[in-house]
């Protein structure tokens, strides 16, 4: 049976009134299938959290208005919810050598997933590893529910390893 152990990860929420900033070496937006493909050196900076991948695709939920537009209408309608800031984010998939961090937490994985409706990030991998200061968790899943910062890391069939420093507790 898998292990599991859930933690409070303060330095994993996301404050959505905060700007976001994106860095890659190539995007393309593909207008029919609502998405933006950031390929290469992907950087996702938002407060004090940064993200980075090899890849991240954002899909995008369509206007209402585009679903009148017409395809020649397409391209200049979809570009200009992107570039102005109020596209509806569906979910977000990360891939290639995942790293978040934030604060004094830092987390690694293969890949990961953003469902901003259940406000979800899912890292996964074969070694998925979590730091918070000096202690770190490794398992193969963490799941962040990202308005709480509640942490749930997965063994996926073997268990889950938590290394921690006494002398980070604080002291009374």
């Amino acid at each position: 049976m898998a292990q599991a152990t859930t933690s409070q990860m303060d330095g994993l929420k996301l404050n959505s009134n905060e700007p976001i900033q994106i860095e890659s070496d190539k995007l393309e937006i593909h207008d029919q299938e609502h998405t933006a493909d950031f390929t290469g050196n992907v950087k996702v900076v938002q407060g004090k959290t940064t993200l980075q991948a090899g890849h991240m695709t954002v899909y995008y939920k369509p206007k209402a208005e585009d679903a009148n537009a017409t395809p020649a209408d397409g391209a200049k309608t979809a570009s200009a919810s992107i570039s102005s800031g109020n596209t509806d984010i569906d979910h977000i998939i990360v891939t290639d050598k995942v790293f978040l961090n934030s604060g004094t937490q830092t987390a690694t994985a293969d890949n990961g997933s953003f469902d901003m409706a259940k406000q979800l990030f899912i890292l996964k991998g074969e070694k998925v590893v979590l730091t918070d200061g000096p202690n770190v968790f490794t398992g193969c899943q963490l799941t962040v529910h990202m308005q709480t910062g509640q942490a749930q890391l997965e063994s996926c069939g073997g268990r889950v390893q938590i290394q921690l420093d006494p002398k980070s507790q604080k002291q009374n």
